[in-house]
């Protein structure tokens, strides 16, 4: 698998280079400094979740996009391995698996996501109609939507929307496994 600060770095730059923007265009579009998208792009930086988030919402596509090519249309049944594929963007206290990217015929994307303990962000509103849903594998951990941290347990899911601010915590003293299926909205 090709590294993710090489991908991001060639992804950032095709996608400017099909919108036609400037740095000064995407810093408006995605709230992430130039000096920040310099960095990515030359590679010289591994952004933080939050700043993909920022990425992926300006450019209207899915974060899983941004840390591996898009997976070509081909057999219909496909094994992945998330101890191969997990990944620690820069965020220290957590690790990412997309396990499924998104693919525009599914509308989702599908990650393992493991929150360390001490793990707590709170995340922007992704782009319009974005839903989340989350299964806690093992551990315990919070979500925070509707303006409430609402707790859950090894077995317990929660779908919310991601087009409003949300956030995620481990105030437990393991790490916290979980399922993601983030699903965009159709596009005409």
């Amino acid at each position: 698998m090709q590294n993710m600060k090489d991908h991001l770095s060639n992804t950032l730059k095709t996608l400017r280079k099909e919108r036609s923007w400037s740095l000064d265009a995407v810093a408006a579009k995605t709230g992430v400094s130039k000096a920040m998208l310099g960095q990515i792009e030359r590679g010289e930086s591994s952004p933080t979740t939050a700043i993909l988030w920022k990425l992926a919402t300006g450019f209207q596509v899915s974060v899983s996009s941004l840390m591996e090519p898009l997976p070509e249309v081909a057999a219909q049944t496909l094994v992945r391995d998330a101890n191969e594929m997990r990944q620690h963007p820069g965020d220290s206290g957590m690790a990412v698996a997309p396990l499924f990217p998104f693919e525009a015929r599914f509308g989702f994307e599908y990650m393992e996501l493991t929150f360390l303990p001490g793990y707590e962000r709170l995340s922007e509103p992704h782009e319009a109609g974005v839903v989340e849903y989350i299964t806690v594998m093992s551990g315990r951990m919070e979500i925070f939507t509707e303006d409430f941290w609402r707790p859950l347990k090894a077995g317990q899911s929660i779908r919310f929307c991601a087009d409003r601010p949300h956030g995620y915590r481990n105030r437990s003293r393991v790490k916290a496994v979980t399922l993601s299926v983030i699903h965009y909205p159709r596009r005409a």
